[in-house]
């Protein structure tokens, strides 16, 4: 798994972000995402290599081209990480209910405490 502080540092730069972005929806050669974004070849291959190594681009060979795609897995240890704090406020939220239910009941309308009138 990657480590989250390697995965949060490669994607805190425009430029691969905007890789991860091309990469989306089908794998591309460097020359292809050289052509879709204003950087030269051989800093997308740096940037590239940045991401690869935060887990976050696989490669394939394909003759003498490199085919890139995105790498989901490399997205699990931020995912966990930020799932750690969406499951300590779930369980705040479950103690907060616990100590609400514990506590007496408020005075709710009954039906003895309807209009006398029988108007509604």
């Amino acid at each position: 798994m990657a480590d989250v502080a390697e995965v949060l540092q490669a994607i805190q730069d425009p430029t691969r972000r905007r890789l991860l972005e091309l990469l989306r929806p089908q794998e591309q050669s460097v020359r292809q995402l050289t052509d879709a974004i204003d950087v030269s070849q051989s800093a997308v291959s740096q940037h590239l290599k940045v991401l690869r190594s935060a887990g976050l681009v696989a490669v394939r060979p394909e003759g003498t081209r490199r085919l890139y795609s995105v790498d989901t897995s490399g997205l699990a240890s931020v995912r966990a990480w930020v799932d750690s704090f969406w499951d300590d406020a779930l369980e705040a939220f479950v103690q907060h209910a616990s100590r609400t239910d514990a506590a007496p009941a408020e005075h709710r309308p009954s039906e003895s405490d309807a209009d006398p009138t029988g108007a509604q």
